[in-house]
């Protein structure tokens, strides 16, 4: 489960970090995870880092933009010029917590031996960058040839586990494979960073305090139970560990040990567990095994684009009827319900969708994220890339752009239930509504022209 991400893309999330790329392709950051949501993205420059889609039309929020309060700013001045001063102080406070929650003295001393406050740790938290990067754009580097090749590279080098665990739960390996590429580039951006200090600088910093102590107590039972040492657990600087990057909440609800040493190694430079316990994760979230996360569709000039919805869920045969076909031209196979989805609006390429999506969400909420997972595990398979076009002429909203666009729907009599920042599905509602009324395509497509036309 990603970094933490990941530096913020927004399809409504960032993505995790990222797969194996060549070191000249773009970086991308989502963020996003199967743990917690607030998870934050790993820099590695070879990742399919983590985007923020504003221009998506089910942008689920997922990742933190840095348009800071006046008191975070505050905060974060005060954390940089003088925050270490009470550091030490903290600790002990909370070791007196820690314990009373099971951690005993000896696994606090060796946790905590040599460990500072890292006031890098609480930059990198603040350094969220308000521009978003767009759905074509996060795929163009999620499912690049490089990524391809490297992911085929690793599906030949681990074959025999893969497919052992594909065996025993029922996830297929490429789609393992591809979130492990999504998450950390193939193991090649595990992080370095020490998971306890930095949970521990995140926790004493207050401003997401009781998340990360949460994170931090995790990571302290993780080591009680010896699955690695304290030096040797290290991740991204927010917490998320691994080849697939899992939060410590999430590892201890999810890692297994598959290869029986009675570890749970998620670590280490050999992947099984960590493939393994990604697997687990899908499963346990109802991944059904056959099933495709998705199908490219064409749809027919007459559509009705208010049936995109996530909520109106047909069968592949009564979308048939309505003259949505797969890419080929030939109606798409029953593998049950199904949702269409429209992640640039109705001039970008469609989607359908059905339950292993939402499984994948799981592992991280934005569109953008899922989309690219499932089209790299196509691409793994033999699949070919994305046919549909894109309107590459457009360019995602800011923060700023995607705040005021809320509060001029808002305005206009179609509330949006809020204002901030996120293109979910209240505002996707919310737009589609305002097309409907001013007879526009009512796509849900949160644009830069829609909202000129709001101005």
């Amino acid at each position: 489960m990603r970094s933490w991400i990941r530096t913020a893309l927004w399809l409504g999330a960032v993505l995790p970090a990222g797969a194996a790329l060549a070191a000249t392709e773009n970086k991308i950051e989502l963020q996003g995870t199967p743990r917690p949501l607030e998870r934050p993205a790993v820099d590695n420059s070879d990742a399919a880092a983590p985007i923020q889609l504003a221009s998506a039309t089910t942008l689920r929020p997922v990742a933190r933009t840095n348009v800071a309060t006046a008191a975070e700013k505050a905060l974060a001045t005060a954390g940089e010029t003088s925050g270490s001063a009470g550091f030490p102080a903290w600790i002990k406070e909370f070791q007196v917590r820690a314990q009373a929650q099971g951690i005993s003295a000896s696994t606090l001393r060796r946790a905590f031996e040599g460990v500072t406050y890292d006031p890098s740790v609480i930059k990198r938290d603040r350094n969220q960058s308000e521009f978003s990067k767009t759905i074509w754009e996060y795929l163009d580097s999620a499912a690049s040839d490089s990524r391809v090749s490297n992911g085929s590279k690793a599906l030949r080098d681990h074959q025999a586990k893969l497919q052992q665990i594909e065996k025993h739960y029922g996830v297929d390996k490429e789609i393992v494979v591809a979130v492990w590429g999504l998450e950390s580039s193939y193991g090649t951006f595990r992080g370095d960073m020490d998971i306890i200090r930095s949970l521990a600088t995140l926790a004493y910093d207050g401003r997401r305090g009781a998340f990360f102590e949460q994170q931090l107590i995790a990571a302290l039972k993780i080591l009680q139970a010896g699955d690695v040492d304290p030096r040797s657990m290290t991740g991204s600087w927010a917490g998320a560990m691994g080849h697939t990057q899992f939060m410590p909440t999430s590892y201890l609800d999810y890692a297994v040990d598959f290869t029986g040493d009675g570890k749970r190694d998620i670590w280490s430079d050999t992947p099984t567990d960590a493939l393994a316990s990604t697997a687990a994760y899908l499963k346990k979230f109802g991944w059904v095994t056959g099933q495709p996360w998705g199908v490219e569709v064409v749809l027919p000039r007459d559509f009705d684009f208010t049936l995109a919805n996530r909520k109106i869920k047909k069968s592949p045969a009564d979308w048939a009827k309505l003259g949505v076909r797969a890419i080929n031209g030939q109606p798409v196979a029953n593998h049950g319900d199904a949702s269409i989805l429209l992640p640039a609006g109705g001039k970008g390429a469609a989607f359908m969708i059905f339950k292993n999506f939402s499984v994948i969400e799981r592992y991280n909420t934005a569109d953008a994220y899922v989309i690219g997972v499932g089209h790299l595990s196509d691409r793994l398979k033999g699949g070919e890339k994305i046919k549909g076009s894109w309107p590459r002429g457009d360019r995602a909203l800011t923060f700023s752009e995607r705040k005021e666009l809320q509060q001029r729907l808002t305005r206009a009599g179609f509330s949006t239930d809020g204002v901030d920042g996120r293109i979910g599905p209240n505002t996707v509602a919310a737009v589609r509504a305002y097309q409907s009324a001013k007879g526009l395509m009512p796509d849900g497509y949160a644009s830069l022209t829609l909202l000129e036309k709001l101005r």
